[in-house]
């Protein structure tokens, strides 16, 4: 496997695995990534500006996720609960799995990598959210180590569960 930064030849590919992925959660009756979000214009900004990463298994693209090292402004405020750390911290945004590939550990593999990235950088938190309902993404961040820590609420006032990783 190989995890690399996504060049814009990957675009297609990346949409074919988030139009995958917001079926699977309108399947699931999860109100997630619907609403043409993530769109075209959303994955070809993450690409452009370094911040789309994708996960090859034998030359096919099978994981996509967006990754940042900026401070994320709606994490600003959390309630019911706090962050871990105050400390610097990466953000794991969009990661989203192809369906023939589900079940096979490639989210754990992600965060794996992504865990070396901040290592290299000397940052030892990790941040995500997502939809309270969303519970095969809250399942994954738990076996990954991460832990609860409240609520925050997105730019269009959308309430998310905000988990973080001390690494």
């Amino acid at each position: 496997m190989e995890f690399r930064i996504a060049t814009i030849s990957d675009i297609n590919r990346i949409m074919d695995i988030i139009r995958q992925a917001q079926e699977y959660l309108r399947n699931k009756g999860v109100d997630q990534w619907q609403d043409n979000y993530p769109n075209l214009n959303i994955i070809r900004d993450d690409i452009e500006k370094r911040k789309g990463y994708v996960l090859e298994k034998d030359g096919q693209v099978v994981a996509t996720v967006a990754i940042s090292f900026s401070d994320e402004k709606t994490y600003e405020k959390i309630y019911e609960g706090k962050w871990i750390t105050e400390n610097e911290y990466a953000v794991i945004h969009r990661i989203a799995v192809d369906n023939n590939f589900k079940g096979k550990r490639l989210s754990s593999e992600i965060i794996a990598q992504v865990e070396k990235m901040c290592l290299q950088s000397d940052i030892y938190s990790i941040k995500v959210d997502t939809h309270k309902q969303n519970e095969s993404m809250k399942k994954m961040l738990s076996n990954n180590g991460f832990q609860y820590c409240g609520i925050i609420f997105l730019e269009d006032g959308s309430e998310r569960v905000a988990y973080e990783k001390v690494i």
